[in-house]
């Protein structure tokens, strides 16, 4: 009997701190921030060409949000308007260091875990963030935030990056596992 009560205290003992650690669904936040909202999807393809984004663009359209591309609780993205034409985000080769194969979108959410904007890593995979977008992940914890990643549908061979506590997001290249 004494054996067996044993065995229960060290099992108590190791649950305890895997139950505080322990993981949510896709709209928690892990990061110890508040709670953030999470698009359920990507943007929408932008019609037509496109355009080039102008620079030193004015992304604060509203008392409260952010001067940088971000998404509105009802689904839109805001700053992602310039189609496939904006040269800002125009590939060579898109893709050259492969695909993306975590998870992607809203059931999806990454922690950062360390680097910066030229290179950034979570999970075992590294990103880097697009030159033009740079500016707009200044306030970004490069080493706790909380990211989901989405497709691009306009850019080839780039993805969005979404910070869930700050609610903007970025142009993020895959730059290998």
């Amino acid at each position: 009997m004494n054996k067996l009560v044993g065995i229960l205290a060290v099992l108590l003992v190791i649950s305890v701190p895997a139950y505080a650690q322990r993981g949510g669904g896709g709209d928690k936040n892990r990061g110890g921030a508040k709670q953030g909202y999470i698009p359920s999807h990507g943007p929408a393809k932008v019609r037509g060409g496109g355009r080039p984004a102008p620079e030193n663009r004015d992304f604060h359209d509203a008392e409260g949000h952010p001067n940088a591309p971000h998404v509105h609780p009802d689904g839109k993205w805001v700053g992602h308007d310039t189609g496939r034409g904006d040269p800002h985000y125009h590939l060579d080769h898109p893709w050259e260091h492969g695909r993306f194969s975590g998870g992607i979108g809203r059931g999806h959410a990454w922690r950062l875990e360390g680097g910066g904007p030229d290179r950034f890593w979570f999970g075992g995979f590294y990103f880097s963030v697009a030159p033009y977008d740079v500016g707009f992940c200044n306030d970004w914890m490069w080493d706790s935030d909380q990211i989901v990643i989405y497709d691009d549908p306009d850019h080839v061979g780039w993805y969005l990056g979404f910070n869930v506590r700050l609610g903007t997001y970025v142009h993020l290249m895959f730059m290998g596992r």
